[in-house]
């Protein structure tokens, strides 16, 4: 990546993963206004422009958290106006998440709290930290998750689980959320950058517009009833078939080697 950025670290590991860390650790990595922005930028940019990027490692810096959620002392004193505002940021913020074509593997170093939990329901899936907390807490503030929480939360977990989570406002643990369905896998914080790092390898080794096509048809299929869903699988399906990545994995399985994927 060219860009540099106030609030967030970039890292290219190898050609095609590319590893993002929310960089505020002075405030818990809560974001603000400029984190929102950035954020906005980079995923916008990446789904305009993937250029070589195949899987993308979502984390905070240090281990004390991964992100604490809005940073409510920038939002101190803010009027009415200028809170709905700012909150304009952080709602395009989660969408070019959500809408980011490339997979989004999540890093769970820390606590994730408010906001900070909500963008670990919007990735792709998430690895956590044995010592990793998690909590929706805005009841508690007055206000709602604002950050597409009660949406991302209630399909990875149920309806009525992200109701207990949300309307209590409880702090759960990283056992809890594997349990539910945040959390793919538990880690040991040492261990836990390198497995996600090692997930994205694998993905980013695979046929880059058929992994694309793949998560779209899942995500999308599951808004949509059973027979859309299973058109719009055929319409991903289709896409993939005259490329030259499904030509060279076919050719590479029987020839007994690897395929080298080209996106193209």
């Amino acid at each position: 990546m060219s860009k540099s950025y106030k609030t967030l670290l970039t890292d290219t590991h190898g050609k095609h993963i590319l590893l993002v860390t929310i960089n505020r650790p002075e405030a818990a990595n809560a974001f603000n206004t400029q984190m929102a922005r950035e954020l906005i930028d980079l995923f916008e940019d990446l789904t305009l422009h993937p250029k070589q990027v195949r899987a993308i490692v979502l984390t905070g810096a240090g281990e004390r958290a991964f992100c604490a959620g809005g940073d409510l002392k920038e939002r101190n004193g803010m009027s009415n106006d200028a809170w709905k505002a700012q909150h304009l940021f952080y709602e395009r913020m989660v969408r070019a998440i959500i809408g980011c074509p490339i997979p989004i593997v999540g890093a769970i170093n820390g606590a994730a709290f408010g906001g900070g939990c909500e963008l670990v329901a919007a990735m792709d899936f998430t690895y956590v930290s044995s010592t990793a907390k998690f909590a929706l807490t805005e009841v508690t503030l007055g206000i709602i998750p604002g950050a597409g929480g009660t949406q991302t939360l209630a399909r990875a977990v149920g309806e009525r689980r992200a109701k207990e989570i949300i309307l209590s406002g409880r702090v759960f643990s990283a056992q809890e959320a594997f349990e539910w369905g945040l959390a793919n896998q538990i880690f040991a914080p040492k261990d836990l950058l390198p497995a996600a790092l090692e997930t994205a390898k694998k993905i980013s080794a695979n046929a880059p517009i058929a992994v694309r096509q793949a998560k779209q048809a899942i995500h999308k299929g599951l808004q949509m009833g059973l027979m859309d869903g299973l058109a719009f699988e055929i319409e991903a399906y289709n896409r993939t078939v005259p490329t030259d990545d499904r030509k060279e994995g076919v050719a590479a399985f029987n020839e007994k080697r690897p395929a080298h994927f080209e996106g193209k």
